[in-house]
């Protein structure tokens, strides 16, 4: 069984997932309140599941990019859980998640996930379909959403947790003539669920030893 923890930003995400199937996942807005929440809320899915810590063979962990704070608690708990037992720590980003939950209808058009950094401010990244899954293209990047959508001078879909600003701007856009696709908020919305089935597939292409708990580390990104 595996364990995933997302308290990457305002959202607070957890699932629980055996290899085949999503026996549990939650996900809510705690704002800054990670610390109140985290660690009830597993205890709680694992009870209402039937499920133990003996059961857990492994843990993924969100590194961000994303709010100090909730990022430091999020990776602090699932290192601190997969050191006592020696087991696997699979660390995948925010965008990486965001990325997968995207439908398949969309592949035909590159695809920007967000995430906010503050001080209206977001970090994003482009995403292309390959296979069956989303791959990164360039580097992930920090700025301002008219930065943002300044690059958007092709047709590509949009998604990710985006704040009142963002969508003001999104709309003002595509009334401009951009050819935005804005997927709906629970498409957009960031689930530990895919988080686990990436982290099921590196486990399963990579030997257990590459995700050691020491070698984890948060995704703190600045401006340069």
């Amino acid at each position: 069984m595996l364990l995933a923890i997302d308290s990457a930003t305002r959202l607070l995400s957890l699932a629980l997932h055996d290899g085949n199937r999503l026996v549990a996942e939650c996900t809510l807005a705690v704002d800054r309140k990670h610390s109140a929440f985290l660690a009830p809320l597993i205890k709680q899915m694992l009870t209402q599941t039937g499920t133990t810590t003996s059961d857990i063979t492994a843990l993924a962990v969100s590194i961000g990019p994303g709010s100090y704070t909730g990022l430091r608690i999020g990776v602090a708990l699932a290192k601190g859980m997969a050191a006592a037992r020696d087991l696997p720590l699979v660390p995948v980003t925010t965008l990486d998640t965001i990325a997968a939950a995207s439908r398949a209808s969309i592949r035909s058009l590159p695809l920007i996930a967000t995430v906010p950094a503050g001080r209206s401010r977001v970090i994003w990244a482009v995403y292309h379909r390959e296979g069956d899954a989303w791959r990164i293209s360039g580097e992930m990047k920090l700025g301002s959403w008219a930065e943002l959508l300044a690059t958007c001078d092709e047709p590509c879909t949009l998604t990710g947790e985006i704040d009142e600003d963002g969508l003001r701007r999104v709309h003002m856009a595509r009334d401009a003539g951009g050819r935005i696709m804005l997927l709906p908020p629970a498409e957009r919305l960031r689930r530990a669920g895919f988080m686990a089935q990436i982290a099921w597939k590196k486990l399963r292409h990579d030997d257990h030893k590459s995700y050691a708990a020491d070698q984890v580390m948060p995704i703190y990104f600045k401006s340069p």
